[in-house]
Parts: C-alpha cells; structure tokens; sequence
C-alpha cells in the first residue's frame, strides 16, 4: 500500500495543490462581495404586478462586483476544471478520488503501525519518529 500511496501522491501533488489553491480562491472571492444597497436593490425591483413563477427564487442582479469577488465564477471554473473542458474536468475528479485514496491508505497506514507497534510490546503513543 506504501509504493501506491507514494506513487500517485508524485502524479496527483501537483493537481491537488491546484485544487486546493483555486478553492481557497473561489471562497475567498464569494467572501469578498458586497450586498448591493436598499436604494440598489428597490431599483431593481419587479415591475408591479410581476408575480415570481413557482419554483424560481426571484431576486434583484448582485449588481457589478469588483475586485476579487468579479473573479468567483472564473476561480469556480478553474477549481472544478471546466476551464480546460472534459479533460480537465476529468482530471479535477480523478484528483477528489486519488484525495480519497490518500486518506483511506493513509489511515490504513497508521492502524497497521500503530497494531504493528502493540505487537511488540513498544510504548503506546499517537505519534513517533
């Protein structure tokens, strides 16, 4: 499980980290916006006698956002991989499995170890060089 776990942490380090990046982007940029005001918001308002259709959720434009938070749908595009298409979508989900693998084996690791370490009689610890 070792070799595995350390192969495909070589393949997938550097997809991941991207992932990890372009995540912390993208909340960072919805974090960042700003709620248009009361004056803004009855401005945008329906025409009266406009009656939301069932189902929708009938709210005001955010409005032109600046700064960091103009770029939340691009972040977004490049956290999932859209921005580079199938390919690259396929390449964001092949990287939350390898995440997944990496957590299970790592755990798995750790048991074994752990066992291997009360196996032969060594002190008990949560950690150890």
């Amino acid at each position: 499980m070792r070799k595995w776990h350390r192969w495909l942490s070589v393949i997938f380090a550097v997809f991941l980290f991207f992932i990890a990046v372009t995540g912390l982007l993208s909340h960072l940029a919805a974090w960042s916006r700003v709620e248009p005001s009361a004056e803004a918001a009855a401005a945008a308002a329906p025409p009266p006698g406009f009656v939301c259709p069932d189902g929708w959720r009938c709210t005001p434009p955010r409005g032109d956002q600046e700064g960091l938070a103009s770029l939340t749908g691009f972040f977004h595009h490049l956290h999932s991989g859209e921005e580079f298409g199938p390919a690259g979508e396929a390449i964001s989900f092949a990287s939350g499995l390898a995440l997944l693998f990496f957590a299970l084996s790592g755990i798995w690791m750790y048991v074994r170890m752990w066992r291997e370490r009360a196996r032969r009689g060594a002190r008990a610890r949560w950690f150890w060089n």
